[in-house]
């Protein structure tokens, strides 16, 4: 049915699923999309970033390979969601400054050089003495820093809300319930809800770490856990567009990404852990690495927390997966980089829906 106009069930509705309802939309086919609550899992905490060479991790060649095309892909998704809702999706290109607090700190760093260097990952060092204006704001201690000009952040909020509303105009139905069950046969799909029964050709399972609805059968091979992410906004930041700033704090990791109208994110919260609340001594880890190496926090307000549950898979790559009954598909795992690699994700989901 390659080239046909389906009808497909997404279910799961964060920027995976958001991005690939809006793709399939787009190019005529007919979609429902289930979520009882749309945008306010993992995308929920995200910060945004499109940073591939800052994500870099050992034995991730693979994860960084895929991520290198996102930023061209989300200017492509960016004009394309313009010319449809007249709504433009910032992206900022500001790159990013990456430091150590300490001398351990800063030995980390190398160590992530050593490693983006294996990758050919484009990267520079930076003297505050030669760069003034990069260190700006960071505290008088941190007097160098790798540069990683390719990085560029997106405002997780303001893509849900374009997306929604391109969604809306596209007449994509939108179910705000949970699927508790999933069925299908050789002519069609069925989501079970508590009040419904949506039937279509095929449908997509995009429910980040979620359990799997009943009735959907995977092969074993693809599995993913929940890792905690907490982030904190604040407002009181002069700038939007800063270098993002990645760090390395005793040893924990960090970041800083400025937003409009002197609002930013700060982060980096890691933990294998499936509850979603902000533990105090979490909160206080992220807030004292904040005050000292950006003093000017000082004074800045607290907006509120956000925690997502983020999908990682074994392997720490993504996957995309046919399950049973036939024409069920699930596109998980996409971990730290659910934002970054949405536009990617919703292509596979065209391809799985179009080759069918």
């Amino acid at each position: 049915m390659k080239g046909e106009s389906r009808s497909v069930i997404v279910v799961g509705a964060g920027i995976v699923g958001l991005t690939s309802a809006y793709r399939l939309a787009r190019r005529g086919h007919h979609v429902t999309l289930i979520d009882p609550r749309p945008g306010r899992g993992a995308t929920w905490a995200a910060a945004g970033m499109i940073a591939p060479s800052a994500e870099i991790l050992p034995g991730e060649q693979e994860t960084y390979r895929l991520q290198l095309g996102a930023l061209p892909a989300w200017r492509g998704l960016v004009e394309d969601l313009e010319e449809l809702t007249g709504i433009r999706v910032g992206v900022y290109e500001t790159g990013t400054l990456y430091v150590g607090w300490e001398p351990g700190d800063r030995a980390l760093l190398r160590q992530f050089t050593e490693v983006a260097d294996s990758f050919a990952a484009p990267f520079r060092h930076s003297h505050r003495i030669d760069e003034p204006a990069l260190f700006s704001g960071l505290s008088d201690r941190v007097n160098d820093g790798v540069v990683l000009a390719g990085d560029a952040w997106v405002d997780p909020d303001e893509a849900v809300r374009v997306l929604r509303e391109a969604l809306s105009r596209l007449d994509v139905e939108l179910v705000t319930e949970s699927v508790v069950e999933v069925s299908g046969d050789e002519r069609s799909v069925i989501a079970h809800t508590p009040s419904r029964r949506v039937s279509a050709d095929t449908g997509l399972l995009t429910t980040g770490c979620s359990a799997l609805p009943l009735g959907s059968h995977a092969s074993g091979l693809n599995l993913v856990r929940p890792v905690r992410g907490v982030t904190v906004r604040v407002q009181g930041l002069e700038t939007t567009d800063s270098a993002m700033v990645r760090a390395f704090v005793r040893g924990h990791p960090f970041y800083l990404v400025n937003r409009s109208g002197g609002r930013g994110v700060l982060g980096a919260s890691s933990e294998e852990r499936s509850a979603a609340a902000v533990e105090v001594g979490e909160l206080h880890r992220i807030l004292r690495d904040a005050l000292e190496l950006v003093p000017s926090l000082e004074s800045a307000e607290i907006l509120e927390t956000r925690v997502g549950l983020r999908p990682a898979s074994p392997t720490g790559r993504p996957f995309f997966e046919r399950l049973e009954p036939k024409g069920w598909g699930w596109s998980s795992g996409y971990y730290r980089h659910g934002v970054t690699l949405a536009p990617w994700a919703a292509d596979l989901a065209v391809a799985f829906v179009e080759e069918l």
